[in-house]
């Protein structure tokens, strides 16, 4: 399985499904990352957390923890 965690800078990717619980899930959602949604890896932070992505025309950060709910196809 692979999630946007594993995901390369430069890289587009389709979500396929998302992962966790309650609110953390609920967040996600509410940042506009759905199944089927495009997201563009744009740079990962130099220790490696967080990343920067391009979701739905805007920029978002978002920590590897929650990166990884969410399933790629």
């Amino acid at each position: 399985m692979k999630t946007l965690k594993d995901a390369r800078v430069g890289e587009t990717v389709h979500v396929a499904k998302l992962h966790g619980e309650g609110p953390v899930k609920r967040r996600i959602m509410d940042m506009g990352i759905t199944k089927g949604v495009e997201i563009y890896v744009r740079k990962v932070a130099p220790l490696g957390d967080p990343l920067e992505i391009m979701v739905r025309g805007y920029e978002l950060s978002l920590r590897k923890a929650d990166a990884e709910m969410i399933e790629l196809i």
